[in-house]
């Protein structure tokens, strides 16, 4: 068996480029779903359902998008023609989106609004799951922390630019952040998501053009086997009989870890502007203000899971994979308390520093543990069923929150901020479940 080529820095960049701009769009999604939900009619109460719209789609399609990619070869490639289709439908239902109230002719705004953020997430979820496979396709097992680490540091860059946009356009362009009688959405938010979608499909186009995958034969070399068993279709019984241990000992960790982010993308607005700017009233100036500072804080903790996804090998290479998940898991859980403790909106920015290196080691460390411990010819599979570690969480959250929120906490959607370093914290605890191979 023939090893691997090393890769050279910009090949291993070129292949999570386009991930630069599916994170655009989903920073967008994940900053202003709630703000354009609740502008449409949307209570707190109801928030987390609609978001059970992301986790389902991703519980969904990965595995199937997975499936698909590990038995095709084209001459785009095995993961590209699945990226570049995920990349149009994505841009498309960008463009949808802050039109659901002038489109929409035969439902309500609101369901409208929905039913696009369901596509959306079945979209990006398209165009995801094989970035992560064609990493692990690519690079040997030397560079594989490093090519996570790079796709980590894109994925953040991107989220920084997404959440950022609508307060650029309002602060730097003048653009309105107010509703107008023509629409209850922000003409900012409308153009970010305009900007967004046409970055998304330009990135992944350069990943698509500068991206050459292994052929079959070539393949087969690199993976003890021949080239018939190459492009021979994977059997599903013995990949699903054959799932590494490891991935269902990353799932208790995942579990916990997801459950914190979704509470902290479902609840981050309504608890600001209730805990900072002292409104519950989605229509109001102040509460777009809020919305907006939402995204700049979202910005800054991406911004420094970028910078800590460049440090991620080094201190891997000392502490150790797992070292590092926890150390940042524990961070990431001081982040959420201080969040629901501070009531200044400028201070608001320690937090996320430690939510930022929590996010930068949840999008790197699992799939570095796992990378190792996969059948090459299973990988878009496997990647797919890793994805329910992520969505389970989110679901599960999705299905308690509203009851939470309301029944419990009184509709103060700051205490599930707290819940979410909660389970942070526990995040972290699990890690020493996890088994890595060396």
């Amino acid at each position: 068996m023939n090893k691997k080529p090393d890769l050279s820095f910009w090949q291993i960049w070129n292949l999570s480029f386009g991930f630069l701009g599916v994170q655009i769009g989903y920073a967008l999604q994940n900053a202003n779903t709630s703000r354009i939900l609740q502008s449409l009619g949307a209570d707190v109460g109801s928030l987390s359902y609609f978001w059970l719209a992301a986790p389902v789609a991703g519980l969904i399609v990965q595995p199937i998008i997975g499936l698909f990619s590990d038995r095709t070869w084209t001459r785009m490639g095995r993961r590209v023609p699945f990226i570049v289709g995920g990349a149009l439908l994505s841009t498309l239902c960008l463009m949808l989106m802050p039109n659901a109230e002038v489109l929409v002719a035969i439902m309500a705004p609101l369901l409208f609004a929905a039913v696009i953020f369901l596509f959306m997430d079945v979209s990006f979820n398209v165009t995801m799951q094989p970035f992560r496979a064609l990493v692990s396709d690519m690079l040997n097992e030397k560079q594989q922390t490093r090519g996570y680490s790079i796709q980590s540091f894109l994925i953040n860059c991107g989220a920084v630019v997404g959440s950022i946009l609508p307060f650029v356009l309002v602060n730097v362009f003048g653009i309105s952040n107010a509703a107008s009688e023509s629409s209850k959405i922000p003409a900012s938010v409308s153009w970010s998501y305009y900007i967004g979608g046409a970055i998304l499909l330009l990135t992944v186009l350069w990943t698509a053009l500068r991206t050459k995958e292994y052929p079959p034969k070539e393949f087969a070399e690199y993976n003890k086997g021949t080239e018939a068993a190459a492009v021979e279709k994977p059997k599903l019984g013995q990949l699903l009989r054959s799932v590494p241990k490891v991935m269902l000992q990353l799932g208790v960790v995942q579990f916990f870890s997801w459950a914190a982010l979704f509470l902290l993308w479902t609840y981050s607005t309504p608890a600001i502007a209730s805990n900072v700017f002292g409104t519950t009233d989605s229509l109001s100036a102040d509460y777009n203000t809020a919305g907006d500072w939402v995204g700049v804080l979202f910005a800054i903790y991406a911004a420094f899971a970028g910078l800590f996804s460049i440090v991620i090998p080094r201190l891997a290479a000392r502490l150790g994979n797992k070292g590092v998940y926890a150390m940042a898991l524990v961070l990431g859980a001081f982040g959420f308390v201080g969040m629901a403790l501070i009531h200044d909106k400028w201070l608001l920015v320690l937090p996320m520093v430690g939510i930022g290196v929590a996010w930068g080691a949840i999008l790197a460390m699992p799939y570095s543990i796992l990378a190792r411990s996969m059948d090459s010819h299973g990988t878009g599979l496997y990647m797919g069923l890793f994805n329910f570690t992520i969505t389970i969480p989110q679901i599960v959250m999705g299905l308690i929150g509203g009851v939470v929120v309301q029944g419990i906490f009184g509709g103060n959607a700051v205490m599930m901020i707290v819940a979410a370093g909660v389970m942070m914290a526990l995040g972290a605890l699990s890690v020493g479940l996890v088994r890595e191979k060396k």
